[in-house]
């Protein structure tokens, strides 16, 4: 075994410096299989000086990388062993095993040459059979003939599957890539979701405590708001650990994903940190799929952190309508006096490729006197 895994080492350290892209035990086989069968056209010979030689002619590319490790050029093969079966069919025999030889070349051409080359050499081994059965009486012409060009055919075939099979690896490892690049987008999108509207609940929280300090001197009231603070500040801690949990080969906790019937309590917590926010849903929420669900929830989230930033305190109103033709989610907010609505930003970004997930259509932007981020859902959505 020791022997075996040795010479399969270096074949393979050969293969891949001679750029030949084939298992190692295909060249191992076929070299074992020459061998035999040069030492049987010569022994059916006679052990004479030439048949010998080209025996050993036949079997001379082998012999250079048992001595240099480097494989042959295929043209160098391809001249050796047409050359010693040339010799060998001057004194053709009955059974004769030397053409098997030219059989096992035009398979290793077709499986390692350019196909003109191994067609090629296909040509000159059948008229060489041609000569040998007109001038010195080769019997099985037809038969050797037809191996020949069915070796050639299973070469051809080889080489066929082997560029197949990489350029299926090459989609694979291509997909596999998109995939990552994908999941790791998505993740980067629900930290950016909980970090954004954590801190936005906890600053309002801040604001909250330190107006009750500075002027109502309400020490109980502030102690609340810092509460509120720790406890959003935690569970988004917890969030976060749970979605970069993703990343790793088990999940960071066992909470589950939030979806649709969490953005009522999404709402009483932003209302709780003072804003002033309504939350109005028709329809059955469980007929909401979970995918669907935490995308609305999502979104609901980055428009109630957005909201919270930059809608100077004005009132919000959220409505999920869930029925028969699908979901949707309405996050409308007044526009302070004077505030120019943004158009941009990675929150609208992040909304919009959400959106895109569920097969959904988005619309963010001024409706009158108000901001107004829709989304709609058709059927049930994705699952």
């Amino acid at each position: 075994m020791r022997v075996v895994s040795g010479v399969r080492a270096r074949l393979e350290e050969s293969l891949g410096q001679a750029g030949i892209a084939v298992p190692w035990w295909i060249p191992m086989g076929a070299s074992a299989v020459g061998v035999l069968l040069a030492g049987v056209a010569v022994a059916q010979r006679g052990l004479f000086v030439v048949p010998v030689v080209a025996g050993l002619l036949a079997v001379a590319t082998l012999l250079g990388w048992a001595f240099s490790g480097a494989i042959a050029p295929p043209w160098l093969k391809a001249v050796t062993v047409l050359t010693a079966v040339g010799i060998l069919l001057a004194d053709p025999v009955v059974p004769d095993f030397a053409p098997v030889l030219l059989v096992i070349l035009a398979a290793e051409m077709g499986l390692i040459s350019r196909p003109a080359f191994a067609c090629a050499v296909t040509a000159v081994s059948l008229a060489m059979f041609g000569v040998a059965a007109a001038w010195v009486g080769l019997v099985g012409f037809p038969v050797y003939s037809a191996a020949v060009l069915l070796g050639l055919s299973g070469g051809l075939m080889g080489r066929w599957y082997r560029r197949a099979l990489d350029a299926e690896r090459t989609a694979r490892d291509a997909a596999r890539e998109q995939a990552v690049l994908a999941e790791r987008q998505r993740i980067a999108r629900e930290v950016h979701d909980v970090v954004a509207h954590s801190l936005s609940i906890t600053l309002l929280h801040l604001t909250g405590t330190r107006h009750a300090l500075r002027q109502d001197r309400d020490v109980e009231e502030a102690l609340e708001g810092l509460e509120e603070a720790e406890r959003v500040g935690r569970t988004a801690m917890a969030d976060i650990r749970r979605t970069v949990g993703l990343l790793a080969e088990a999940p960071a906790g066992t909470r589950p994903m939030p979806d649709a019937r969490d953005i009522g309590a999404l709402v009483e917590r932003t209302r709780a940190a003072g804003l002033d926010v309504r939350y109005e849903q028709d329809g059955d929420l469980a007929a909401v799929p979970d995918l669907t669900g935490l995308g609305l929830y999502r979104i609901a989230q980055e428009s109630l952190a957005n909201i919270a930033k930059h809608g100077g305190g004005a009132p919000a109103r959220v409505r999920l309508t869930i029925g028969p033709a699908g979901t949707r989610l309405t996050v409308r907010n007044r526009l302070p006096a004077g505030a120019l609505p943004g158009t941009g930003g990675s929150g609208l970004t992040g909304m919009s490729a959400r959106a895109g997930q569920l097969g959904a259509d988005l619309t963010a932007g001024p409706e009158g006197a108000d901001w107004v981020v829709a989304v709609t859902v058709p059927g049930g959505g994705p699952r």
